[in-house]
């Protein structure tokens, strides 16, 4: 599988399932643009390291994705998207009644908004080229839901609701849309919730891990960023173009329950 000569764009890739992906990409050939809302030193470096170790051209662009103007303007700076992966996410956890108001807004806008303001600056790209490969990256949430989660459960349903109406879009064009589901994958923003469900459980950091957070997915392992990566790999290869408008899970079996 070669994607030489393409250009993937990948929100939200300087950690978690993002940079697995983007390295994924890169190891298979592709150009890679990096992004999140920082611009720091270490951001530019690590597209400066992917693109060495790869043989690639990688770049990082800042953009703050809870503004429609910045992911549209990612994408024209980017000048090329052969690929797109709509990858950024945040995450709260708080009852309906008890949700930040300005939390709500900000997960719809980088994780639901975001999603459409890239991929309608990408698609008259895409077809002047001929080609091109969307994937979202949705949850496991995006297809079951759990309590106090009702920002982050509403933004995934609509990526996928959101990548099917894409791909009928383009379902006559060598264009495919599709939505990755990971169950837990072991990033920051995963590692990030082990504290406060080993504080409210009263457990260590083991138990909480193996007794709460993996209850649901039956291989009780985390996927990792890199068959996340090789996931998003395959859907962007020729054998995949075929397969539009729908979901790939990679949970361990938590979507079969």
């Amino acid at each position: 599988m070669s994607l030489k000569g393409k250009t993937a764009v990948v929100t939200g890739s300087n950690s978690g399932i993002g940079l697995g992906v983007a390295e994924e990409l890169a190891r298979a050939g592709a150009d890679v643009v990096l992004n999140s809302y920082t611009d720091s030193e270490d951001d530019h470096a690590l597209a400066e390291r992917i693109g060495k170790e790869h043989g690639v051209t990688a770049r990082y662009i800042q953009a703050d994705l809870s503004k429609g103007a910045e992911a549209r303007a990612l994408i024209k700076q980017a000048g090329r998207c052969d690929i797109l992966v709509n990858n950024a996410g945040i995450q709260h956890v708080a009852s309906i009644e008890d949700f930040p108001v300005e939390k709500w807004d900000a997960i719809i806008a980088i994780m639901l908004s975001s999603a459409f303001h890239t991929t309608a600056e990408a698609l008259p790209i895409m077809r002047e080229a001929g080609w091109g490969r969307i994937v979202n990256i949705a949850s496991a949430h995006g297809l079951r839901a759990s309590p106090y989660k009702g920002a982050y459960v509403a933004a995934k349903h609509g990526v996928v609701g959101f990548t099917k109406v894409t791909a009928l879009e383009t379902a006559k064009e060598p264009i495919t849309a599709n939505a990755v589901c990971p169950g837990y994958v072991l990033t920051p923003l995963v590692e990030s919730q082990i504290p406060d469900t080993m504080e409210k459980y009263g457990m260590d950091r083991e138990t909480a891990l193996n007794d709460v957070i993996l209850t649901r997915q039956p291989s009780r392992e985390f996927a990792t960023t890199e068959q996340l990566g090789g996931t998003v790999a395959f859907l962007c290869s020729d054998a995949a173009a075929q397969i539009t408008g729908t979901t790939i899970s990679v949970d361990g079996g938590w979507t079969a329950m």
